[in-house]
């Protein structure tokens, strides 16, 4: 059961409508890494948890919080929007310098939402369910949970930087704050079940199942001009879960067969050479 406060999280109050700024902040409400998309990620994987309670417990926690971020963020463009008008672009357009300004307004701000938020990126590409991560293994999703966290923050910040209003600042510091605290959360799940069931996703598939293939899971293979990559810890160090250590293939060598499909019948329509099917 959900249920809804008329108090936001955090206070919301602009010192002045700033649409240019509205449009961008879309980004981070409906963009790939945006409040919509970690609400649904962490909510989705909360329902369908099927581990410890309390990584449920902690999913159902956060992404209930995250609807609230979404709130705030409509409550933030709503804001940034007021006063906005038709008559104010077609105002501006007399002015070539305005115009190109203005230009930045997202129109359908003004045609579609009537001065609200939407659940669409800074470019109008609607919300997409795609954008989410539910597999059902904890350690995979929490992983992808740090991935959006990560981007999400660094996108927030990057929108301060964009504005010197401070009631929108002081709204960015919170969520910037919040984000952080997040990232610290699915840093401490990811060590606590690596501690558990080690590094590699899934854990119910060890090294030792992959049989001939095993070796292959400690080469780098050099496949770009240069050897730059020959110094980090992934080409010379050893496998975090103890199963070997890492060996640098400077000039690897395809061990495959090459690839010879038989011809397939006339009706696929394929435009083959008649010589070569002939032959075959």
């Amino acid at each position: 059961m959900f249920r809804h406060q008329k108090e936001l999280q955090f206070e919301v109050k602009v010192e002045r409508p700033d649409p240019m700024l509205a449009k961008r902040v879309q980004e981070v409400l409906g963009g790939q890494f945006g409040e919509m998309t970690v609400m649904m990620q962490y909510l989705f994987q909360g329902f369908n948890c099927r581990g410890e309670e309390k990584y449920k417990d902690m999913l159902m926690d956060i992404g209930t919080e995250e609807i609230g971020h979404v709130e705030m963020l409509c409550a933030l463009i709503n804001q940034l929007l007021d006063g906005a008008s038709p008559e104010d672009q077609a105002e501006a357009a007399k002015d070539p310098q305005l115009a190109a300004i203005m230009g930045g307004v997202d129109p359908q701000h003004l045609l579609v939402s009537g001065l609200g938020g939407m659940p669409i990126n800074s470019n109008g590409v609607p919300w997409s369910g795609a954008y989410i991560v539910s597999s059902g293994n904890l350690l995979a999703d929490m992983r992808s949970n740090l991935h959006a966290e990560t981007q999400g923050r660094l996108q927030v910040a990057r929108l301060y930087h964009m504005t010197t209003d401070e009631g929108v600042r002081a709204t960015f510091r919170k969520m910037l704050a919040r984000d952080r605290y997040h990232q610290y959360q699915w840093m401490a799940a990811v060590a606590e079940l690596e501690e558990k069931n080690g590094v590699v996703v899934p854990a119910s598939f060890p090294p030792e199942a992959e049989m001939e293939a095993q070796e292959h899971g400690l080469e780098f293979w050099n496949l770009s001009d240069g050897q730059e990559s020959s110094e980090g810890l992934w080409a010379t160090g050893s496998a975090p879960d103890g199963t070997g250590d890492f060996k640098y293939l400077e000039n690897p060598a395809p061990l495959g067969n090459i690839p010879r499909p038989e011809v397939p019948a006339t009706q696929v329509h394929h435009d083959l050479d008649r010589d070569f099917v002939n032959k075959k």
